[in-house]
């Protein structure tokens, strides 16, 4: 069996392992850090809650011990970046552990917190800055941060952060990066544009896949019921009721419909919380420490949450809403079944639903087993509410006929967080140095000043 110490690294951080539950390392683990600790670029491809944050995290922590002597003011040694504020600050806490008995320094900026004291932080430098890109960018334009010495770039979630969501970040935070450096690309998922992009930032990579991409962690009972929309609302507090003080996770897809849902579970009685872009970080932040301690047993939640948000308790995952990005399903049930734990997924399907669904069961390569309905005919379907419509449906009632309860509104083609939604293939990047590396080293465009 491999060890952490087989894996050559450095007797500081195995002393900090020994704190931690990391006994043994995981399959991507194992096969990633040695090749990181080498100084090989690497995309890494493994199932949710597998510990690809260690994975990035320790190799990159060994080679940074070497250095020996403090970053200068403002500057940056490693840059890691991902698409929400909630996974940058599951992030900071796995390097403060990994980091502890080390001059090593983790400083975390995100949006929604005071920019001045986030400047003041930087001020000094930083080992290590975990980042969200719109944050980031608003530090860089202020002066407030130097990349010119950033020898290692780590997007995690990549497939997200190289969606059309993040890339025009991405392009001008690279302008501040040198072509010569270290990057490390993570994720669960990778469709076929997206790694083609992918390639193009990457110099003679590595690349670790330790599952089929989007293939969901077998422990997870996956299961899919057919039901009108209107009816969703009682379903979801039947299963709920089935599972007294067991934690769920419920995705829904708009922030204000997440948002409804949640004030109706509560009028039934149940502790619940929601998290997605219209609360504010206090908020979002407050709402995730009281799921994990347990002082609510569910939370609604747009795809915000969908992306890295470790909370071993989680034993049940309600798709409300189907996603209209079916890699996003992947990632949303891999909420539940972490750590060696089980699982269930249970997904709701309305008539206008069915495309998505589709979409889901073609990158599984298999059909969700069915838990309750039919699937909908071609006439069903055609005559689906279109995006827009049945805004003042009342979820509370049976038959898909209003009552007085509020409906989460769920418009179709809309991405979550009220995003637009994605169309076509990921553009291919232009200029800058996050452009396509080139064997000689030339570099992109000019570097952008400040």
């Amino acid at each position: 069996m491999t060890t952490f110490a087989d894996l050559g690294l450095s007797p500081t951080i195995l002393k900090a392992l020994e704190k931690t539950t990391l006994k043994t390392p995981t399959p991507i683990q194992a096969q990633a850090i040695p090749h990181i600790m080498q100084g090989r670029d690497l995309m890494g491809l493994a199932q949710t809650g597998t510990g690809k944050t260690a994975a990035f995290g320790l190799p990159l922590l060994h080679r940074l011990l070497d250095l020996g002597h403090p970053p200068g003011p403002k500057n940056v040694r490693a840059l890691i970046l991902a698409p929400t504020r909630e996974l940058i600050g599951q992030i900071k806490d796995n390097f403060e552990v990994f980091t502890k008995g080390t001059a090593v320094k983790v400083t975390m900026v995100v949006g929604g917190a005071s920019l001045f004291k986030q400047a003041q932080a930087l001020s000094k430098g930083t080992d290590i800055l975990v980042a969200t890109p719109g944050r980031l960018i608003d530090l860089l334009e202020r002066g407030d941060v130097s990349l010119e010495k950033c020898a290692y770039l780590v997007l995690d979630e990549a497939d997200h952060m190289l969606d059309m969501g993040f890339i025009h970040s991405l392009r001008k935070i690279a302008k501040h990066i040198p072509l010569k450096r270290q990057t490390l690309l993570f994720s669960a998922t990778m469709p076929k544009d997206i790694s083609e992009i992918a390639d193009t930032y990457l110099r003679d990579p590595i690349k670790v896949q330790v599952a089929p991409p989007g293939k969901p962690i077998e422990r997870i009972v996956q299961g899919v019921h057919y039901i009108p929309n209107g009816d969703k609302a009682r379903l979801l507090e039947e299963y709920m009721k089935k599972h007294p003080g067991e934690q769920a996770l419920v995705f829904g897809r708009t922030k204000h419909g997440s948002e409804k849902l949640m004030k109706l579970l509560a009028t039934w009685g149940f502790k619940v919380g929601s998290i997605h872009g219209n609360k504010s970080q206090n908020q979002r932040d407050r709402t995730l420490t009281e799921f994990r301690s347990g002082q609510l047993d569910v939370l609604v939640a747009t795809d915000v949450a969908a992306r890295g948000i470790d909370i071993p308790t989680v034993r049940h995952v309600y798709n409300f809403d189907m996603p209209n990005v079916p890699e996003n399903y992947v990632h949303r049930i891999g909420r539940t079944a972490r750590a060696g734990a089980e699982g269930t997924a249970v997904a709701f399907c309305a008539p206008a639903e069915m495309g998505e669904l589709q979409a889901i069961e073609k990158l599984l390569k298999k059909p969700i087993p069915v838990l309750g309905g039919a699937p909908w005919s071609a006439d069903m379907v055609a005559a689906a509410p279109k995006p827009g419509q049945n805004r003042g449906q009342r979820p509370g009632g049976r038959g898909g006929q209003k009552t007085g309860s509020s409906a989460p509104a769920k418009p179709q083609g809309q991405r979550p967080g009220g995003q637009k939604p994605r169309s076509g293939g990921a553009p291919k990047p232009q200029g800058g140095s996050f452009a396509p590396r080139r064997a000689d080293g030339a570099a992109g465009a000019k570097r952008r000043p400040g």
